[in-house]
């Protein structure tokens, strides 16, 4: 992708991050960003202004995609579905936290993205659930079918 192509691709996806007019509402309205410095319109702002450098914006990674900036947008753009395009664009471009590829790889790996521990185990049989939950580390045999179903969707090559 050449630096003018980011606005072109996002408008393709028919999410209008391009008229954002800067008012701040959403960085505002961010519970991430009361609690770290994390502010959602400058990634907005880098997206719609042609900065390539957007794709390697650690706070592009920041966003706990709560819909809250969505919600109160005046303009209405759909900021949260703008912020997992830019992700995903930038995850074909192989750039990617090293956090979230290891992440991928235990999902690829276990099929979880958090396996379950020891002590997760004790916690849950304290609150009276099973040491498991209905996923793969009850029921091993459906690791298989999670490996495949990832692997249909190139999601290896993806995070490799």
């Amino acid at each position: 992708m050449e630096e003018s192509d980011l606005p072109e691709e996002l408008k393709r996806t028919e999410i209008d991050i391009l008229k954002c007019m800067q008012c701040g509402v959403c960085s505002g309205s961010c519970p991430s960003g009361r609690h770290m410095n994390f502010n959602i319109r400058k990634i907005v702002k880098k997206a719609s202004s042609n900065e390539i450098e957007v794709l390697n914006d650690k706070d592009l990674w920041m966003c706990t995609t709560c819909y809250t900036c969505q919600e109160r947008c005046p303009r209405g753009i759909k900021i949260v579905d703008g912020i997992y395009e830019i992700r995903t664009i930038a995850v074909r471009k192989g750039i990617m936290l090293p956090e979230h590829r290891k992440v991928s790889h235990l999902l690829l790996d276990t099929g979880h993205a958090v396996p379950i521990n020891n002590e997760t185990k004790q916690k849950r049989e304290h609150l009276g659930l099973d040491s498991l939950p209905e996923t793969v580390h009850k029921h091993p045999d459906a690791l298989d079918d999670i490996k495949k179903l990832l692997k249909s969707c190139k999601f290896d090559e993806l995070v490799s």
